[in-house]
C-alpha cells in the first residue's frame, strides 16, 4: 500500500544566542586542537564579526577516542595558552573518580563500581588534578607574557576571565 507524506517548510528567523561558542572536538578528519587548527577558526570567527573565542574538547575525536590521550591534548592547549593565546577560553575533559568506563551490569545497578563512568571513558581524578594544575600554570604564564587586554573584544573576554 503506498504511503502519502505531506511535508511543509518553515523558515524561522531568530536573533541568535550571544552566549554560544565553538567547541573543537576533532572528528573523522582527525584531531583539531593544535594551533594550526585553532588560529584559522579564530580568524574566521573574527572575520564574521563574532567573538573570537573557542573551547577545546580534550576527549572524543581530539583524543582519538582514547581517554588516556586527554592529558596530551591538554598539554598542547596549555602550550598555546602560555604563549599568549587568549582565544582559547576553556577545555572539556572527561573525568571521574575512577579511570575508564563500565557497562551497566545485567544483575543491576547495585553492581556498578562507584565513581566509574557508564557513558564515556574518563581519566581518573588522580590524573585530572595534574592536568588542571598545568592548565592553571599556563594561564598564569599567559598573563605574564601577554597582559590582559583592556579594550575591545579581547578586553571584554579578558575582564570576564579575570573575574571568574
Amino acid at each position: 500500500m503506498p504511503q502519502l507524506f505531506t511535508l511543509s517548510l518553515l523558515l524561522v528567523t531568530i536573533k541568535g544566542n550571544s552566549s554560544c561558542h565553538v567547541i573543537l572536538r576533532g572528528g573523522s578528519g582527525g584531531p583539531n586542537y593544535s594551533k594550526e587548527h585553532v588560529n584559522p577558526v579564530l580568524e574566521k570567527l573574527k572575520g564574521a564579526g563574532l567573538s573570537a573565542s573557542l573551547m577545546i574538547d580534550c576527549s572524543h575525536g581530539n583524543s582519538s577516542k582514547n581517554h588516556k590521550n586527554q592529558p596530551l591534548v591538554a598539554e598542547d592547549v596549555a602550550k598555546q595558552v602560555e604563549t599568549g593565546q587568549y582565544g582559547i577560553f576553556g577545555v572539556m575533559i572527561e573525568s571521574h573518580l575512577v579511570e575508564g568506563k563500565q557497562n551497566l551490569p545485567v544483575e543491576g545497578a547495585q553492581y556498578l563500581q562507584y565513581g566509574k563512568s557508564i557513558t564515556d571513558a574518563c581519566i581518573s581524578w588522580k590524573d585530572t588534578v595534574p592536568v588542571l594544575e598545568r592548565l592553571a600554570e599556563a594561564v598564569r604564564k599567559r598573563r605574564q607574557v601577554a597582559p590582559l587586554p583592556t579594550t575591545g573584544e579581547d578586553g571584554d573576554r579578558a575582564k570576564r576571565a579575570k573575574t571568574s
